[in-house]
């Protein structure tokens, strides 16, 4: 499991985050940076993690979005947060793009993050010339 701080939940996220179980959607950095913006103006985007290199994102999901997670060029895994660990810090090698008290929603709910990652997919495809 990785390390990530997370909070699960509807509601934005507070100062202190709990230990709280959580998974971890994985994207391209080009891919994931449009659908922040896109999640951004609906509201609707949860702490985001960026890793060191840059080359990818990771959206903090509910827990059982991996079960049900398919889309072609991402992935899911379970995250958690260690107890003792101070809240709202990455694991080592990564940063937060949208950190947890910076975010809307304490999780990006899986299907809106879905809709939005297929949006960037097209926005990315147009911009290259491809649709």
């Amino acid at each position: 499991m990785l390390d990530t701080g997370c909070e699960t939940g509807g509601g934005p996220p507070s100062a202190g985050v709990p230990d709280a179980p959580c998974e971890l959607v994985t994207v391209p950095a080009r891919h994931g940076l449009e659908a922040v913006d896109i999640l951004r103006l609906r509201e609707s985007v949860g702490p985001v993690l960026h890793d060191g290199a840059g080359g990818t994102l990771g959206f903090l999901v509910p827990p059982g979005t991996a079960e049900r997670w398919d889309l072609p060029g991402s992935v899911c895994v379970p995250a958690h947060r260690r107890p003792g660990r101070p809240a709202g810090l990455p694991p080592a090698g990564t940063g937060w793009l949208v950190p947890p008290e910076s975010a809307q929603t304490g999780t990006t709910e899986p299907a809106r993050l879905r809709a939005a990652l297929s949006e960037a997919a097209r926005t990315i495809a147009a911009a290259e010339g491809g649709a």
